[in-house]
């Protein structure tokens, strides 16, 4: 096989790669419709949510992540509300507890109320998370602080700190049903 012909095929493949998952998001949206759609506003909204910026002292963006502030998104699986989310990375030179006890005292502060650990037997010391809600505007939404950071691409860089993240999310109509509970 020449260069030229290894070359092309190899672009060839690339480009059906890039491709192929927009053909399947657009079957997608002609299939099941489009959730998310004009949900832009309530994402701005989530995103200024004031608890994420009112991270704990030392809490820092992951070296690999500096810059990228707040994120946001709309997952519509099709199988239920679409749901509205928007997330923020830190790491922090303390343990889990400390970030659960700054952010208990600081979302109440914000008028969030405590739900609970998804484990009612763990302590906030060895709870994976912990969620707090709350309705702004007539939105219910939903106050995570995530420990699991492991499925990121790229992983968090973190070196001897541990990694977190805040996440602020709410169903596309901005209801209070089943789908917009802390661990249900």
């Amino acid at each position: 096989m020449s260069l030229i012909s290894s070359s092309v095929s190899t672009r060839v493949g690339l480009a059906a790669a890039l491709l192929l998952p927009t053909a399947f998001l657009g079957a997608c949206s002609v299939l099941g419709g489009d959730g998310c759609h004009g949900t832009e506003a309530a994402l701005k909204g989530m995103a200024a949510q004031p608890l994420f910026d009112a991270a704990p002292a030392r809490a820092a963006e992951p070296a690999n992540y500096r810059g990228v502030g707040v994120t946001t998104g709309c997952d519509d699986d099709s199988s239920g509300e679409p749901w509205l989310h928007a997330d923020r990375l830190y790491t922090y030179p303390g343990k889990p507890a400390d970030v659960i006890a700054y952010y208990t005292g600081t979302a109440a502060s914000a008028g969030w109320r405590f739900e609970r650990n998804p484990d009612p037997e763990a302590s906030p010391a060895t709870a994976p998370e912990a969620c707090w809600t709350k309705t702004d505007q007539g939105r219910h939404l939903l106050l995570d602080v995530d420990f699991r950071t492991e499925d990121y691409s790229p992983a968090p860089e973190v070196g001897k700190e541990i990694a977190y993240e805040v996440s602020v999310g709410s169903t596309a109509d901005g209801g209070g049903g089943s789908e917009a509970a802390c661990w249900q």
